[in-house]
């Protein structure tokens, strides 16, 4: 982050209250710690937090969903493997960038769902760091917030996250999707086509970022990235790829992925400026192949919603969204047929595998 700023002691003594959306990535996977290109959209589902400044320096937080809360001394935060570590990982990366708040009351509640690949944790984050900034007159600007909120989950929780997530909480607009350059961290507004309507499907199946093979897809980039000579993946093209032979069959495919996500981003905002509604289709299809076969991160309960998406009349294009290993699928729908569809596809998922899928997106 950039040079530190003077610390801020004003104390607001009144309750404060803050949100933050959860998200739902429409491209663009595994390419933000790539330094590549990204397009998430807010979603309605929101993280509360009702905060309270103290008069001393402990932190107490209760939550309606994870109901054994924690409290903790500000400046001995440590990790507990709970809910209760990015709410430390917050004052942790505060501290650690110069400001300072008081110890307070926290009551959090979250409509965004856990381990649906809709960044529960990233909605957690900035909603506080919202509060705190409220409530301890902190000067901080969005983007600031952003930065932030991964440093907490970077470097206190130890997730190795991009800023994707964050940025989209912090900077999102409810309706739009949100085009980001990870690199420079330049955005800018994006329209869906009028005609259309976003749906999400929650598979059931529960991911998690800090398990081992979201690292490992992590490292193998930097390899693919410094054997190509270039500074992130980013950089690279495919042309590239084939003319080097130091990239073994594994990094090839895990390199290929990233590049032809990156480029898959720009033509879906181009799609989406046209109305295309069939390239939006190939798109998606060729974004879930390449997660599927090259990134290797889909499984078979996300690959089949996908697929009876595919065979739904008024549903435009479908792929898996978020981090992987689970999570949910993000579709585009003929507008006013979306939750009629996701309906049908989730009564023959549930058929098929005897999991329920549940609908987030189009609220009811």
């Amino acid at each position: 982050m950039a040079s530190k700023p003077p610390a801020v002691t004003e104390r607001r003594a009144h309750e404060v209250h803050a949100s933050a959306p959860g998200r739902v990535n429409l491209i663009g996977e595994h390419t933000d710690y790539n330094d590549g290109f990204v397009l998430p959209m807010p979603i309605p589902q929101q993280t509360q937090v009702l905060l309270r400044p103290g008069a001393d320096r402990m932190v107490r937080v209760t939550s309606r969903e994870q109901p054994e809360g924690g409290s903790y001394e500000l400046g001995r935060e440590q990790i507990r493997r709970s809910f209760l570590d990015y709410v430390q990982g917050v004052t942790f990366a505060l501290r650690q960038a110069g400001y300072t708040v008081g110890g307070f009351q926290a009551e959090i509640s979250s409509q965004v769902p856990m381990g649906a690949g809709l960044s529960s944790s990233a909605a957690l984050e900035v909603a506080l760091l919202r509060a705190l900034r409220e409530a301890f007159a902190l000067a901080l600007s969005d983007l600031q917030i952003a930065q932030l909120a991964r440093a907490a989950e970077v470097e206190f929780v130890g997730v190795p996250v991009g800023i994707m997530d964050q940025m989209a909480a912090s900077l999102g607009q409810q309706g739009s999707a949100l085009f980001i350059d990870t690199r420079s961290l330049a955005t800018r507004e994006v329209a869906l086509p009028a005609h259309l309507e976003v749906v999400v499907l929650a598979s059931g199946v529960v991911h998690a970022h800090d398990g081992g093979e979201y690292k490992v897809r992590r490292q193998q980039c930097s390899e693919a990235a410094r054997l190509l000579g270039v500074a992130a993946l980013r950089d690279a093209s495919l042309e590239q790829l084939s003319l080097c032979p130091q990239l073994d069959p594994l990094l090839l495919r895990r390199a290929r992925h990233v590049i032809s996500e990156n480029q898959r981003v720009h033509a879906t905002i181009e799609a989406f400026a046209a109305a295309n509604d069939e390239l939006l289709g190939r798109l998606f299809a060729a974004s879930h192949a390449s997660m599927r076969d090259d990134f290797e991160i889909t499984v078979p309960a996300i690959d089949l919603l996908v697929a009876l998406a595919a065979a739904q009349p008024h549903i435009v294009a479908a792929r898996m969204t978020g981090g992987g290993f689970g999570g949910s699928v993000v579709m585009l729908a003929t507008r006013g047929q979306g939750r009629r569809a996701a309906e049908s596809i989730g009564d023959a998922y549930q058929r098929q595998t005897g999991l329920t899928a549940t609908i987030l997106l189009p609220l009811e």
